[in-house]
């Protein structure tokens, strides 16, 4: 592999040295002269195409003479169209090309140039690691802008993430040490958000869309640039965020809503030279918000400052650093008992009151962040770029967490549940340190145009524990028998007196029943080094090809594991950069442990291979009517195989099988649409079938758990007038659907259905250039709703929203 690299890497740069037909070079800008970084200039009908560099200049070679079309794009930008002629062996400087931000007309120096649709993105650089128009990139991703974010007033990162389609959140954020962020269903797997600008960024709480310019949802296994520690088989979730640009500018914003919900936030941009090559941006966000229930807080201050440096047409760096401290209690999460029969299968029969928290404000949880990020990018060559990264992120845990489970030590009761509350003190902190080194290649080999990355990834992960372990704080009693559970379980016979909860809820009183609750420190540490290699090849300029490879070494203190991960794609325009047909092949795994088996009461050590997801997916591309409508429908097939079943023999003899598999498919359809100018849409649908094929006696031949609903949709819809006396004003509507869901689905133990849902949101907005109102009404019908992944958690109820926003 290493040979091959090396040939294909020498080859590369030997065409490229070589003689040319042709040269065009430029400078691409927005209106107000900030130079425009990573800008997608293409040569129409042909395979030919760059990127702008962090001044917004380009060089395109080894054009053939004659007569073309030049195409330039910018995400948040129209694209424009220039018409150009080039002789042999001659450099055409077009000088400077400006273009215009969404919803602006285009200046007269374009050449049909297309409306924008404020929600796409059309081209991406973390999906495949190096520019890719979506168009010609075999793999799904759904993008979600700043734009559709401010136009929504979303506060929360969950929210965001249901204008994706086949995403769906699973488990609360917890807070808990090191794996503390919610948790979410992508086509049948569980995620966590986990990277940000395609780096590692750890966290123990909810990400705060203050600094967020999109978020990537990328589907399927994506072992083979992303590796196995932080990603699923369904996909991954990467954050991009605000970068900083070479003017002075920003905004300041309020938001007020239901629930005393108060958030601040600024977005200053400025620079720190007279030669306008260092910018400074900062980011920041206030937020203060109380629960709808009878208790629980959510308090934060994110502070996140980002610098760019240019210093000269080849050398640039870029830091990105992100400061998070966040308190709230835990929200409420009712889990149903895992070790015998359910009692109840539905919330009817449950009989939950939504309203109860069932925790106390005095039991909240810390959860400080820090994130840094560090790049350089060296331009090698016309044809090649270094990049270079270092990522460290910290996330601590510090305070109260506790959780309620539905047990069997309640047995007397005879109508109802009751929950025990389980608390413990956490003191827990992650470390993450990352160095990524990417070689990034733009070159013909004949007449075929190469675009490459190869690679190298360190990751290294800390976590250091120092939690209390977990004690019991009073049971929960929820049914129609509260006599029942007072007298017979609490022992309380007054009337007066009882309750359906007996457990403590402030400090003083928890902390008594944890001081004689044992800590155990512990460090757990690992290491992975990893080299990949992906190449797409436009054999014709309708035609591409996607070859890609990674190994993997993974190693803690007793276990180092090897695991190798092939990728491949096609794609064919029939009508090109109008419409594709693609087909992929993708994988992704996972290190597994070693495991102890016993014979005749022997014990013995034996290595187990890595689990591997294999994924086949066909499905189509559009970006048709200049722009105004995209879309992207797809069928997916992913097969997990060798996970680890353990078989027992009999009392003092057991082994492991590794033959467990799982089976994912299902199909997605996303949509988004600008089909009269002021009126933007965005929509999307996906239905997923997944089975434990062969398993655990509890689960097989059933939906995981961690799969979600089966049917979900998407829908978000704005209209604003862009002319006469109204202009500015605007309105919004939609909301999300998702049928049933077994969030406890097995063979011996029952299965707990919490029903379908449809929720409606409405906004009305007015804005100019200076500034923009926006008041929005979220669960307009107040719908009771749920989600839950072996547990049962109510969701918001109706809030209202209002939100100013000032731009300078």
């Amino acid at each position: 592999m290493r040979k091959f690299l090396q040939v294909l890497l020498f080859l590369g740069i030997t065409l490229s040295a070589a003689a040319q037909d042709a040269t065009l070079k430029g400078l691409v800008t927005s209106q107000n002269n900030t130079p425009l970084t990573g800008a997608t200039i293409e040569l129409n009908q042909t395979t030919l195409g760059t990127t702008t560099d962090n001044t917004g200049a380009f060089e395109l070679n080894r054009v053939p003479a004659g007569a073309y079309r030049l195409s330039i794009s910018y995400v948040g930008f129209q694209t424009r169209y220039v018409d150009v002629s080039v002789s042999a062996n001659n450099t055409k400087d077009l000088g400077t090309i400006q273009l215009v931000e969404a919803q602006e007309m285009l200046g007269v120096v374009s050449i049909n140039g297309k409306k924008h649709n404020k929600f796409t993105r059309e081209t991406s650089v973390s999906v495949s690691k190096m520019p890719l128009a979506d168009i010609e990139n075999p793999q799904v991703y759904n993008t979600i802008t700043s734009s559709l974010l401010e136009e929504q007033i979303v506060t929360n990162f969950d929210d965001a993430l249901k204008n994706a389609p086949g995403i769906d959140k699973l488990w609360e954020s917890t807070g808990r040490g090191n794996d503390g962020a919610g948790y979410y269903s992508l086509r049948g797997f569980a995620v966590q958000p986990t990277l940000v600008n395609g780096l590692p960024a750890l966290t123990n709480g909810s990400p705060d869309p203050a600094n967020i310019e999109s978020i990537e949802v990328i589907k399927g296994p994506s072992g083979t640039l992303y590796g196995s520690s932080l990603i699923s088989y369904g996909g991954l979730i990467n954050i991009t965020t605000k970068r900083p640009y070479y003017d002075f500018g920003g905004s300041v914003s309020y938001t007020s809503g239901s629930y005393g919900l108060n958030r601040v936030t600024a977005d200053v941009n400025t620079t720190l030279s007279k030669e306008k090559n260092i910018a400074l941006r900062v980011n920041t966000a206030y937020h203060t918000q109380n629960s709808y229930q009878d208790a629980g807080f959510r308090k934060s201050f994110f502070f996140a400052p980002s610098l760019a440096y240019q210093v000269n047409d080849r050398l640039s760096f870029y830091i990105n650093t992100e400061f998070y401290n966040g308190r709230s209690t835990n929200q409420t999460m009712l889990f149903l008992d895992r070790g015998a029969p359910l009692r109840v299968t539905n919330i009817d029969e449950l009989g939950y009151d939504i309203n109860r928290s069932y925790t106390g404000n005095d039991l909240y949880i810390d959860t400080p962040t820090y994130s840094f990020q560090g790049q350089m990018n060296y331009k090698l060559s016309d044809s090649w770029t270094s990049q270079t990264a270092f990522s460290r992120s910290n996330s601590k845990s510090d305070g109260y967490y506790s959780y309620l489970y539905e047990g069997t030590q309640y047995t007397t009761v005879d109508e109802g549940i009751v929950l025990n509350r389980y608390i413990s003190k956490q003191n827990s902190e992650t470390i993450a340190t990352d160095i990524q080194q990417n070689f990034i290649g733009d070159f013909n080999l004949g007449t075929m145009r190469n675009r490459m990355v190869v690679g190298l990834d360190y990751l290294k992960t800390n976590v250091i524990n120092n939690n209390s372990a977990y004690v019991s704080n009073g049971g929960i009693y929820i049914g129609n028998n509260l006599q029942e559970f007072n007298e017979e379980v609490l022992g309380i016979t007054d009337p007066a007196n009882y309750t359906d909860d007996s457990g403590i809820l402030n400090q003083p009183g928890t902390d008594a029943l944890l001081a004689g609750s044992p800590i155990n420190p512990s460090t757990t540490e690992q290491e992975i080094f990893s080299a990949y290699a992906s190449d797409v090849i436009n054999i014709l300029p309708e035609l591409s090809a996607m070859a890609s490879l990674r190994i993997d070494r993974f190693s803690n203190a007793n276990h180092a594991q090897t695991a190798l991960s092939p990728k491949f794609g096609v794609v064919y325009q029939p009508i090109l950069n109008k419409v594709s047909v693609f087909a992929n092949y993708m994988n992704g795994f996972s290190n597994v442990a070693p495991v102890d088996e016993v014979t005749n009461g022997v014990t013995t050590n034996r290595a187990l291979d890595p689990e591997h997801a294999n994924q086949f997916e066909a499905g189509t591309k559009f970006n048709l009517l200049n722009g105004r409508l995209s879309a992207t429908l797809s069928y997916y097939d992913i097969q997990v195989k060798d996970r680890a079943l353990r078989i027992d023999v009999d009392a003092t003899n057991y082994f492991y099988t590794q033959d467990g598999t799982q089976e994912s498919k299902g199909f997605e359809a996303s949509f988004i649409a600008n089909p009269i100018d002021g009126l933007n849409i965005i929509a999307g649908y996906s239905y997923n079938d997944s089975e434990l094929t062969e398993g655990a006696a509890d689960f097989v031949g059933l939906r995981p758990e961690s799969a979600g609903p089966q049917n979900l949709a998407n829908l978000w819809a704005s209209y604003q007038l862009t002319s006469g006396t109204l202009d500015g004003l605007g309105f919004g509507f939609g909301g999300n659907y998702a049928s049933e869901n077994k969030i406890f689905n097995r063979n011996l133990g029952g299965t707990f259905t919490i029903p379908e849902y449809t929720i409606l949101n409405a906004s009305v907005f007015y804005g100019t250039p200076d500034f923009r109102i926006s008041l929005k009404l979220d669960n307009i019908t107040n719908k009771e709703y749920f989600k839950g992944w072996s547990t049962i958690s109510p969701q918001n109820q109706r809030s209202l929203l209002a939100n100013f926003t000032y731009n300078f």
